[in-house]
Formats: C-alpha cells, structure tokens, sequence
C-alpha cells in the first residue's frame, strides 16, 4: 500500500489550529515576545493555541469576566500548567517540589491531581510561568506534550511494585512517551532559556513533521482485572497479557475516545477496537506507527472530526489495522482473552508482591488545597523520603513502595492529623465519583462540575442510605460539557453539562468500563436530577440480581438499550 505524504496543512480548508502550527516554526510562535509584552496577562489567539503543546492553557475567572468587562478591563487572565508524568510516578523529593511550587507560585494555592495520572498548577500568572517551569525542571519534570496535538501524558495502571508485570508495563508506558516526544527543542528555550544554534541543521519531527497531529492522541495501558485506566476510552489501548505476574504482551485496542458535542450527531463516544496482540517489546514501535496513520488520515479541517474514532470509523477497521501493519512491517497476533472485573482504586493499606505496601487515599476530584490537613502530611510523607507518590486514574494518590519498617511512620503522619486514610467514612458512590474542573477556568464549560458534583453526592448519599445501598460501588461521572474530560459515559451514572444548572443524564456503562452509557433524560436541573434517579435507585435495591451493577441492572430491566458507543450511540430505540 502506498503510504500518504503528511497532509499540507494550508491546503483544503485547514482550521486555524493547523494554519497556528504550520506557521509556529515548531511550536515557537511568538509566544516569548508575548511573555515580554507587560500590557496585558494573556497572550495572542494563535499562541495560546501553541501554548498547548508545552503543556500549559490560558484561561480567565469566568466568575468575574461580566464585572470585568463592564468596567473596559481585559478577562483576569492565568494559566494551568500540567505536567508529563507517565503513569503518574513522582518520587518524594519531585513531591515536595511541585507542593511548594503551587503553595507559593500559584493563585489557587493547590494540587490537582488530574484523570490522567499527573498534576495541574492552577492560577499561574504569565511572569510566573519560567520561574514554575524551571523549579519542575530543577526537579527532572517537564509539561511537554501534556496538552495539544500530539500524544499526551500516558496512563498506566497504577504501582510499578505491585508486581513484576506491573513494573514491566510502567518501563512500557515511560517507552511509549518517549518514543512518541516532540522532538522541537521550542520548550527549552522559550521556559528554560536554552540558546538556539543559529546555522544548525533543521530541526525535524520524525513523527509529527510541520503539522504535528490533527488532533490529541491518548494511550493508556491497563493490567486485567483492573480497568482503572478505562483503557477502551482511548486512542490506544494497551491491555497486559500476564500470568503468574509476568507480562507476557499486550492486546492493542484502536480508535476510542468520549467526547462529542450536543447536538451533532456526527459526533460520539466511542470504545476502542482490539485488532490484535503484540509482544511487550513492540508495544512503543506499534504506538508509533498507529499515531503515523491518524497524522496521515486524520481531519485537518474539521477538529470535530479529527480524532482517530472518526478516521477509523470513516475508513474501516480493517483499512486501518491492514495501513498500520504495512508501517510496521509485521502483524498483530491473534488476541488473547482477557477479562475486566472493575475500575476503582483499593483505598488503605496494601501489601505487594514484593512485601512491600502501599496507602491508597481518598482525594474528592483530585484537589488538594495547600491549607488543608491532606497536604501538609503528604509533604511530611515526602520529607521522610521512604516512599513514591502515584496519582491513580481516579484522582487518588498513592504512597507506594512503603517497606514493613516505614509504614508506621508514614501511617503515624496521617494519624496526628486525624486523617481518614482507610476510606472507612467514604460511600461506595462518593469513591467511585469524578468531575471536571469546568467553573471558573475551563473556558468550555457549560455548567458546574468539580465544585457542584460534592453536593449533589450528598443528596444521592441520603437516598442510597435509605435504600441500604450506601455501601454499594456505583460509578459517578460528571463534566461541565460534553468532551468527556472525566470520561462521563463510561459512568453508570453519567451528567453532562447543557448549561448553566442543567445536565444530561446518562445511565447504563458498565462497571468495568467496556460499554457506554446512554442517554436517559435531557436538560434536568438538580431536582430532575433526583427524581430521575431515585426510582431508579429504589428499583435497583428492591429488584436486582445477585452481584448485579447498577449498569447492567438498567440495560437488563430496558430503562436504556446496551450502548458500544460509535455512530450508533445517539440511536436509543
């Protein structure tokens, strides 16, 4: 088959993103003269497009925008920084920094532990961002590539020390990420004052060439029975194949992504296609060349388009495993079975194969505030220095690799603080739960989610109490608009921002995350919400199926149909 040149981006009605990067000289822009221009906190439109690929977003306190503007003042302007951490390992000493670093540098004075395994700076300030940028890197981390159209920070099942297939599978993910890395020495010098050769050779991107992807492109790889990462929701899903802690490969599963947009049908969820096996050891190679064929067939003029869902599902699965096995140069094996049991984290102690233990802790949405008790003894944790910080898919955190004589310790930190660390007074719905950022800073959302979702929970919480289900895993997802950030259709609950106060209601994902939800009710305000909910919830205690979810009840008793997601995701007959 003959191969595709790189599509030129000024041809055929390129959207502007595409016309921003072919005129970036590799994602360089303007943007260093727009951090030198003190007339204003932002920069101009086509940077804050390049900006993305450096890891970093402009936004605006969209609670105060109306007041601002009608006094003639420009949108109070700062930026998230989000940093590039495969499989979300950060060692105690990068923990204590990045903690300093949003306590003293930022605005919002907190964590995010993001759903993707790494972390966010929120409220930095345009003269902060150099000086952030270069504490990180003073402590060996970089946001390059964690937002824009490349490949983005890779998930992987959580804890290298859980077992030998698990520390094989993370070296896998750090592989992938590099392997997949812009090559533009642009961050370097823009954020850590590299000086460019001038007369050097041309720089080049073996993978991305002038115009990078058509769109963000997300792996994840995941270790059965544990779905954590939901892997089906991803441009690439590596699924381990493991026996007796081993890893022996991987199924490979193409083409998922959630998010979508109201209205247009043309746009969906949809769950990743396996198109076979491979070895651990062709894992990076077989990333690659998957992302060479979306940078070849990807949309370039509708970014609605442009992820690899849509260029799988207008040129087939067979085309696309048939174009991705000619790069390679080989073909996938047959799949393996494989079997998914759930996707929620283990709070409390754990001990591990290699008679180590690790502390999973309950974070709400991911935020730890820098005045809270939580983190002030994640700081202390860190300064014993006896133990790794892994951010879990569900935006815990984790401190692994605690051998038998340090867990006192770092047990006796949370302690004095009084802190809950075994999630004894969590609900089974409340642990199962995300949310967005959406309101203030996100400039999609429609509606509340991270600071709405708490309190809706609590409603939920009373209901399920009555019912004698408080106990009961179910997982939640909310997200201030449709693109799927907190990956809102793989929940068994599911609520999408419409607009201000109003979601839509999506039931029916199944637990371990290998069906979407569908479309229940539209446009509810809270007590929509509730009423919509509580009968199902009433139902579901009174009438399901031993062991039976809260997914699977729905479907099976016809409130929605079994949704795989794809073009037949909006068809609820």
């Amino acid at each position: 088959m003959t191969k595709p040149k790189e599509m030129n981006a000024l041809a055929e009605n390129p959207s502007a993103v595409e016309v921003a990067k072919h005129e970036s000289d590799h994602l360089r822009g303007s943007i260093s003269a727009g951090l030198a221009d003190d007339a204003t906190g932002g920069l101009r439109e086509s940077d804050t497009h390049l900006l993305k690929f450096h890891g970093i977003y402009q936004q605006d306190d969209r609670d105060i925008r109306a007041e601002r503007d009608a006094r003639k003042l420009e949108p109070d302007y700062s930026f998230m920084i989000r940093l590039r951490a495969p499989g979300g390992v950060f060692s105690p000493s990068q923990w204590m920094a990045v903690s300093r670093a949003a306590e003293e540098m930022t605005r919002a004075g907190t964590l995010r532990l993001t759903t993707r395994q790494t972390l966010q700076f929120h409220g930095v300030p345009k003269e902060g961002l150099r000086p952030i940028l270069r504490r990180c890197a003073r402590a060996l981390l970089d946001s390059i590539a964690a937002c824009g159209d490349v490949n983005r920070n890779v998930m992987c099942a959580p804890h290298p020390g859980k077992s030998p297939a698990h520390a094989a599978a993370h070296k896998v993910a750090a592989d992938i990420s590099a392997r997949l890395l812009p090559q533009t020495r642009a961050y370097h010098e823009i954020w850590l004052g590299e000086e460019r050769v001038s007369g050097g050779p041309e720089e080049r991107e073996p993978l991305y060439g002038k115009h990078y992807l058509p769109r963000k492109f997300k792996i994840a790889v995941a270790i059965p029975p544990s779905n954590d990462v939901d892997v089906f929701a991803h441009d690439i899903g590596f699924i381990a194949d493991a026996e007796g802690g081993k890893l022996r490969g991987f199924n490979v599963a193409i083409g998922g992504g959630l998010g979508m947009t109201h209205g247009d049908a043309r746009t969906f969820p949809r769950l990743g296609s396996v198109i076979g096996f491979c070895a651990a050891d062709k894992a990076a190679e077989a990333a690659f060349h998957i992302a060479a064929f979306q940078r070849d067939y990807g949309d370039r003029s509708d970014r609605k388009q442009a992820r690899l869902k849509y260029t799988v599902e207008r040129l087939g699965l067979d085309f696309a495993k048939r174009d991705i096995e000619s790069r390679l140069g080989w073909t996938f094996a047959e799949a393996r079975p494989f079997h998914f049991e759930g996707r929620g984290d283990d709070l409390g102690w754990r001990e591990h194969a290699d008679g180590k233990f690790a502390l999973c802790i309950f974070v709400e949405n991911g935020r730890v505030h820098s005045e809270s008790a939580l983190f002030a003894a994640l700081l202390e944790a860190a300064a014993l220095d006896c133990c790794d910080f892994c951010v879990t898919p569900n935006q815990n955190i984790s401190l692994a690799n605690v051998s038998s004589r340090d867990r006192r310790r770092v047990a006796d930190v949370f302690a004095r603080r009084g802190l809950d660390v075994d999630g004894a007074g969590v609900s089974g719905l409340r642990e199962n739960a995300m949310a967005c950022v959406a309101f203030p800073t996100c400039p999609l959302a429609m509606a509340e989610a991270e600071r709405y979702m708490p309190s809706l929970l609590a409603k939920l919480e009373s209901a399920l109490s009555w019912l004698g289900l408080e106990r009961d895993a179910i997982v939640a997802r909310m997200t201030g608009c449709p693109n799927g950030c907190a990956r809102p259709y793989l929940g068994e609950i599911g609520l999408v921002g419409k607009s201000p106060g109003r979601y839509n209601l999506h039931i029916g994902a199944s637990f371990s995350g290998d069906r979407v939800s569908g479309l229940y009710r539209e446009n509810l305000d809270e007590s929509g919400i509730m009423s919509a909910l509580v009968p199902l919830l009433e139902d579901y205690a009174a009438n399901r199926n031993s062991g039976e979810r809260f997914g699977d009840f729905v479907v099976r008793t016809g409130h929605v149909r079994a949704n795989a997601g794809g073009r037949d995701f909006h068809d609820q007959g």
